[in-house]
């Protein structure tokens, strides 16, 4: 009997590395073939595996970053690295500072692992939060080397401007040099922060940064903007990560939003990463920036058409239908319908490929059987699913809900001239919109005199004006707390241009659209005034049942933004209610906000008469 025995050995530690001692391992294998491939062991020394989670707040998901840590615990990695946002934060209260360094601290606590903190803009927004940070930590950037490998924890919030504004100041840079000096002959550098300062402006040092980092072998790891993506540049891998229990939409790996730790084993040729979702396991090219520029960078692919009518009682009502492949490839489509008590509707066609760089339209028949008032409608929903048919590759399929229903055309009335004053006896002459929907307990909304919202619009040679006729019967104001905490209005408008404005997802906030939130406190009443792309003049004045405003928005900025004189431009109004003797808010918004899933697709859409 033939036996075979085979005889391998670890490194000592206490001797030269190259010296091996193996563990004894006996194969005892009666026959001349063996079933193995080959006895190359995948073991090294200096081989070592560690795990990264990224964003647990920023609209936190309540119990998604303690099963994460429950994870790890079962993987066992050496230790465990963050990209920051770990507290809500945006705070000076002091009180409710503590207790979720508190919450956060007990979600640690059952790790087995090391943790290393690293800041966020959530962690650290002004010198509260800072003094805070350092009490519990010492400092907000630092490094260590182990075995061999450069750890490069950095503080992105170093100027404190908060989300996409991130910065590296002289101080730190300083420090990140003369790191850099000192550890110049490690194998491999791993730099951990927050923002992805590589796509964003004004960034102070942080291209100062990456010229340091040019010339070695680098990955940089960052988070907040709660999608994942990996970008090649600078002679390294730079990857955004998506969620660990931070707010998303969830929409899976086509659009980089799913919750995730991710698994790195070091190895002489650099880190190989494992994206370990909740539900499974994927590679470091789980979203490429190909997959990015035809998924996430363009529209979806599938738009239905608004359309304004004039008759609010419109019995046949008809729209485009479109489905556009930007892809080299074929894309399948499917559409489903869902049913709807008011409006009987058909497509012409529900299953059809597009071939590719193709576009296909056609039409959606709509009957308002009993001729209901469209604009007290409710909207319907259709269902499409998307699958690109690719042949060196794994098909990428996702899908969306497209809510849609026919509005009623409104209009924007030209006047001779405003006052912005916050009295509206100039507005008697223009339509008012009563803004009726809300949304939160039925125990924290008490009626129409708990609060109740109407607005009405105009233009005159240089301004779009927006009045709002408010009642309210105990405004919450806070004159230190956030504008996101108290009661405050919120609009947004958007003049670009109808086709873009009309499928706008809520991106480019403060770039394409204007986000404008207003409370009714004394001081600094406009949440980041200074950051918004042109002036806005509002005059409040509170009544007895509540308070009325007006908002001047330059048509100079208008029509920059519509390209040419404008015709017509997307508004969003809503109104956050907070009640003393309530637990929580309602809000009440004319239409959903335009990155909500039940966003309509051109609501608020108003036409210069």
């Amino acid at each position: 009997m033939f036996r075979f025995v085979l005889l391998l050995c670890f490194v000592l530690l206490c001797i030269p590395i190259n010296a091996q001692k193996k563990p004894t391992i006996y194969i005892d294998i009666p026959t001349e073939q063996k079933p193995w491939n080959h006895i190359e062991w995948n073991e090294s020394p200096e081989q070592f595996q560690f795990a990264i989670v990224t964003d647990r707040t920023g609209g936190h998901r309540p119990g998604v970053f303690p099963t994460g840590i429950k994870k790890l615990n079962l993987l066992q990695p050496e230790f465990v690295m963050s990209v920051g946002d770990l507290i809500e934060g945006y705070t000076r209260d002091t009180t409710r500072l503590n207790a979720e360094w508190k919450e956060f601290m007990s979600f640690i606590e059952p790790l087995e692992a090391p943790f290393f903190y690293v800041p966020g803009n959530h962690d650290i927004t002004n010198e509260v939060m800072e003094e805070k940070w350092k009490r519990l930590f010492g400092v907000a950037y630092y490094h260590f080397v182990y075995k061999d490998v450069l750890f490069l924890c950095l503080n992105s919030e170093d100027n404190r401007r908060g989300a996409g504004r991130g910065t590296i100041d002289d101080e730190q840079y300083e420090y990140i040099k003369k790191t850099l000096e000192e550890n110049a002959d490690v194998k491999w550098t791993l730099v951990f922060l927050h923002q992805p300062l590589w796509v964003q402006e004004d960034t102070k040092r942080w291209k100062d940064v990456e010229q340091l980092l040019s010339g070695r072998n680098h990955n940089v790891f960052a988070g907040h903007y709660h999608r994942y993506w990996k970008t090649q540049r600078n002679n390294g891998k730079y990857i955004a990560l998506a969620t660990t229990g931070g707010r998303s939409r969830l929409r899976g790996k086509a659009y980089g939003e799913f919750d995730h730790v991710v698994w790195a084993t070091m190895t002489e040729e650099g880190p190989i990463l494992a994206n370990l979702f909740l539900d499974g396991i994927w590679d470091e090219n789980v979203v490429t920036e190909e997959l990015v520029e035809l998924v996430r960078n363009r529209p979806f692919p599938v738009q239905i058409s608004p359309i304004y009518l004039e008759d609010r009682n419109a019995e046949k009502i008809s729209a485009e239908v479109k489905a556009t492949n930007h892809s080299d490839t074929k894309m399948r489509v499917s559409l489903k319908g869902h049913a709807h008590e008011k409006l009987l509707y058909q497509l012409e066609q529900t299953s059809f490929v597009v071939e590719p760089n193709d576009v296909t339209t056609f039409k959606l028949d709509m009957k308002n059987v009993d001729q209901a008032a469209l604009d007290e409608m409710a909207a319907f929903s259709v269902t499409a699913d998307i699958t690109y048919e690719f042949e060196q590759q794994p098909n990428v399929s996702f899908s969306s809900d497209l809510p849609y229903k026919p509005f009623v055309k409104n209009t924007v009335k030209k006047v001779s001239r405003i006052k912005v004053d916050g009295n509206l006896k100039e507005w008697k002459d223009v339509s008012w919109i009563s803004v009726d929907n809300w949304d939160g307990a039925p125990f924290d909304y008490d009626g129409s005199e708990d609060c109740s919202l109407k607005f009405a619009t105009a233009y005159d040679k240089k301004n779009f004006y927006v009045a709002i006729d408010l009642t309210d019967n105990d405004f919450f104001i806070s004159e230190k707390g956030s504008h996101w905490n108290q009661d405050a209005i919120v609009l947004a408008l958007d003049a670009r241009p109808w086709h873009q404005s009309a499928f706008s997802k809520g991106e480019g906030r403060g770039r394409d659209w204007i986000a404008y939130l207003r409370a009714f406190k004394t001081k600094n009443p406009v949440y980041g005034e200074s950051r918004l792309p042109t002036e806005i003049t509002t005059e409040v004045k509170m009544t007895e049942t509540g308070a009325t405003m007006e908002i001047a928005f330059p048509l100079e900025y208008i029509n920059k933004m519509s390209e040419v004189d404008w015709s017509s431009l997307r508004l969003g109004i809503g109104y956050y209610d907070y009640d003393r003797q309530d637990e929580n808010p309602t809000t009440h918004f004319w239409f959903p906000a335009w990155n909500a899933k039940d966003d309509i697709p051109g609501s608020g859409t108003l036409f210069k008469e």
